[in-house]
């Protein structure tokens, strides 16, 4: 059954319509979208709407760990390796049922700050103490069963781990990461199976990095999945950076561009490149993948977004750890970034843009959907009917117009309570800036922490 909505200010793809409409079939794709009211709507919004943004890099079985991994002492080099200690002891003990409780909440989140569908980098496949489950994609199932619930599309990215770095063998504390390549492709081959009727997941795949994963092992990945996602972490520390460049000849993002990355890649953080990498990347068709809240909690630096842009770049935004999970907040600290850096507030724009929010969103929003292969960004016919409304009635936005919502809602301090709807595929999964499942979500959530601080607490 097809469902016609109506906003009172709609952004469609060449500008904004007040008032605009869109039509979705029964599958949750757009059929029509442009300006005026139809007769009859089935849903009428009076806010501005616009299109769900993908977030590209999560990690859920780290949202157990807010706030536990942020207690630092005066002069200690707390870096991503000390943070990285922290969160494998807390992994070592994660069980099935509360990784699926971390992930729920999770996708809540997101969908009330107006992401709509998530790529979610999973890395941890087998029991605490190393062991195979019977079903090799019972973790993986869980992050799924998480989505469906929650009601948020998924590109479902597992990642392969084989080393502890480069020439090393994996680490005792890395065991419930680490797959043989065929133990590999096999997980995949089972995630493809759940995919297949369920048009809301997409299944790509995640060589961890190639700190994790030997040239060999890559190539060999690359020819068993010559299409779709391919995401990998890569130059987000500069330790990591001069890893790669003793171990390899080359650093990481130039080795990359060496061996044939396109536009079926997201490079994720790519944040300590040399500029000629930087304008490599950008004409490779490759989305860069940022997580400017993460990456500024881990202290490892800041991506050169400016010049990048200008050269053609593609990039999107993640939650990666997901110890504060905010859309806009994503945005406005990369964008941010750029002003400290050049000491101006204008970086972004090109010839005739005026709006920084609007690029943001619109650029944040085609890398994302390109980086998980979803048909999600966008008021046109083929693309997912994701809908953000945001409320115009909120005093962030009272007396803001079309052409400087964006700016309000990215650069507000009460950019959390904006979104008033979401729709994912037509379907209403937030009303009135609440999601049916976010009591249930946090309660999970709370027992599992109150169980685990007492397992803490005996030993």
């Amino acid at each position: 059954m097809r469902r016609t909505i109506g906003a009172a200010h709609l952004l469609l793809p060449d500008g904004w319509a007040s008032p605009g409409h869109l039509v979705a079939d029964e599958g949750g794709t757009i059929v029509a979208a442009g300006a005026g009211l139809p007769d009859a709507c089935d849903v009428l919004l009076d806010g501005f709407v616009v299109p769900g943004l993908a977030n590209l890099h999560s990690h859920a079985h780290h949202r157990g760990l807010v706030g536990h991994a942020d207690q630092l002492r005066p002069g200690a080099a707390a870096t991503l390796w000390s943070w990285r200690e922290v969160m494998y002891r807390h992994l070592l003990g994660l069980q099935p049922e509360q990784l699926e409780a971390y992930a729920l909440l999770a996708y809540v989140e997101m969908l009330k700050r107006g992401y709509t569908s998530v790529g979610e980098f999973h890395y941890v496949h087998h029991a605490p103490d190393g062991a195979r489950y019977a079903d090799l994609a019972e973790l993986s199932g869980r992050i799924v069963a998480a989505a469906e619930a929650a009601g948020i599309a998924l590109t479902l990215l597992p990642a392969l781990y084989t080393s502890g770095g480069v020439g090393l063998p994996p680490e005792p504390e890395q065991r419930r990461f680490t797959c043989s390549l065929d133990e590999y492709l096999d997980l995949v081959a089972a995630l493809d199976a759940l995919a297949a009727d369920r048009p809301w997941l997409r299944v790509g795949v995640a060589p961890h990095s190639l700190r994790a994963v030997r040239p060999a092992e890559l190539a060999e990945l690359l020819g068993a999945r010559p299409a779709g996602p391919v995401h990998i972490h890569a130059a987000e520390r500069t330790e990591e950076v001069e890893e790669v460049q003793a171990g390899l000849g080359t650093r990481p993002v130039e080795w990359l561009l060496a061996n044939g990355v396109d536009e079926r890649w997201c490079v994720i953080h790519a944040t300590h490149m040399t500029a000629a990498e930087r304008d490599g990347l950008a004409a490779s068709g490759a989305v860069a993948g940022l997580c400017p809240l993460t990456e500024a909690n881990l202290g490892d630096g800041r991506f050169d977004l400016a010049p990048y842009r200008h050269a053609g770049g593609r990039f999107g935004v993640g939650t990666d750890a997901n110890h504060l999970i905010d859309l806009p907040g994503e945005l406005r600290t990369l964008e941010y970034g750029q002003r400290l850096a050049l000491h101006r507030r204008e970086t972004l724009l090109a010839e005739g843009e005026r709006s920084v929010g609007a690029v943001l969103h619109a650029a944040a929003g085609h890398g994302g959907a390109q980086a998980l292969a979803q048909p999600a960004y966008g008021f046109a016919p083929g693309a997912r009917c994701d809908v953000v409304e945001l409320d115009r009635d909120h005093p962030a936005l009272v007396g803001q117009t079309p052409e400087t919502v964006l700016d309000a809602w990215v650069f507000s301090s009460a950019s959390d309570t904006l979104v008033r709807t979401v729709m994912v595929g037509g379907r209403t999964v937030v009303s009135d800036r609440r999601h049916p499942l976010e009591d249930v979500a946090r309660a999970r959530v709370g027992a599992v922490m109150r169980a685990r601080h007492a397992v803490n607490a005996r030993a």
